[in-house]
């Protein structure tokens, strides 16, 4: 396959005005405008082969729309270089246009009072696109997305999800190589997710359209994407399969547990325990050095401490000196040593020894009718990638 689309060094600066308030601060913004740099993006790069489908996700102003907003030659970059299907979008707007279909969840394309199909036949003409294919192209889509009941009504009388439906052929029907989807599946029920993720998944493999997606709905992507870029703080922090995200992380487990009723499970600190409802609760098992943090606070909180540091490369050993003799005791997540006197070696034990050790005590202390081990959801996984609670693999 052909390379489509190419970023490079790509960086996106906003100069945003910083006004002064009153009299004379309105003179100097007039006279004397100052201005602060804020970075949306930053020395980005990466290429997208023809008919490949990406998934663009990052938290709120990671910089995402900002890159798709040069993708589709809205916006500039600041510095870099973009080329997509041999164009510079924002240099080559008109020729480049015709190349491109574009879907934002919360703008539309369609005139409102018009119905689809007429809306629709402004759109061939706007592209010149032959009457043949026109109705070919139209008729199939139709099929694909169940749109006969409403395709001659007037836009603002359609749902949500028929509307959604309705701007993605518009998008398709001038056949284009590329096709950006800004959260097309916002504000839907199921069964109109699955109709639209179903028609990208099939227009991808079928007229090997390259699809850009951005979400913030995990299923969007697991569903019609092979390939995920995560950005973060305009920059790029990974990119690869979707089905191997979860080696973003470093060992996590989950183990969930549902509590007998009435039974309250007392949390000291030191594990990392999430009430799910009523009766169920989740705890989750990072890395060792994650959880230093958690360990150290417990340690403080629990002991008279004069001194915790990290004795290891791995940052899985704490050295703690206590203000008298008291003896540090074991836990489900690490094993104490004394050295000497008040000197005491804290070992965190393995993901996989602390789970074994936490499910046993839960075992023998509790009143308990079901456990559950498992790994993360994608979604949890990213969400917590955000939050900087899980260490990615270099």
């Amino acid at each position: 396959m052909r390379e489509i689309i190419k970023v490079k060094n790509v960086s996106k600066v906003y100069k945003i005005n910083k006004r002064k308030s009153g009299l004379f601060g309105a003179v100097l913004n007039l006279f004397a405008p100052r201005y602060e740099k804020k970075i949306a993006v930053s020395d980005m790069n990466f290429s997208i082969e023809e008919g490949e489908a990406v998934a663009f996700i990052g938290s709120n102003g990671a910089g995402k729309s900002t890159t798709i907003k040069m993708l589709s030659g809205i916006l500039y970059p600041s510095e870099g270089e973009i080329t997509v299907a041999s164009y510079v979008p924002y240099k080559q707007r008109k020729k480049y246009v015709s190349n491109i279909g574009v879907v934002l969840g919360q703008k539309s394309q369609l005139v409102w009072d018009l119905p689809v199909r007429d809306g629709y036949e402004l759109i061939r003409h706007i592209y010149k696109i032959s009457k043949e294919d026109y109705e070919k192209r139209l008729d199939e889509f139709i099929e694909m997305l169940d749109m006969k009941e409403f395709i001659n009504q007037p836009v603002r009388q359609l749902s949500l999800g028929q509307k959604m439906r309705a701007e993605i052929v518009a998008a398709m029907l001038h056949n284009p190589k590329i096709i950006f989807l800004d959260e097309p599946t916002i504000g839907l029920d199921l069964v109109a997710k699955k109709k639209i993720q179903d028609f990208i998944r099939t227009i991808n493999k079928k007229y090997n359209v390259t699809i850009i997606f951005t979400t913030h709905d995990m299923q969007d992507i697991v569903s019609t994407c092979e390939r995920l870029i995560i950005i973060d703080k305009g920059k790029k922090i990974y990119d690869g399969a979707v089905k191997n995200v979860k080696e973003l992380c470093d060992d996590v487990k989950i183990l969930r547990v549902e509590m007998a009723q009435g039974e309250k499970v007392s949390n000291d600190g030191l594990l990392n325990i999430k009430e799910c409802d009523e009766n169920i609760v989740e705890i989750m098992f990072e890395k060792p050095k994650l959880q230093l943090e958690r360990v150290s606070k417990y340690l403080n909180d629990n002991y008279l401490v004069k001194s915790i540091r990290p004795m290891s490369s791995e940052q899985d050993i704490l050295e703690v000196v206590t203000k008298d003799s008291q003896m540090i005791v074991d836990t489900t997540i690490y094993e104490s040593e004394k050295i000497h006197d008040n000197h005491f070696r804290i070992k965190l034990k393995d993901v996989n020894t602390q789970l074994g050790a936490t499910l046993n005590k839960f075992v023998t202390e509790y009143d308990i009718k079901d456990v559950l081990i498992k790994e993360p959801e994608i979604s949890e996984i990213v969400y917590n990638i955000y939050e900087g609670k899980v260490e990615l693999k270099k």
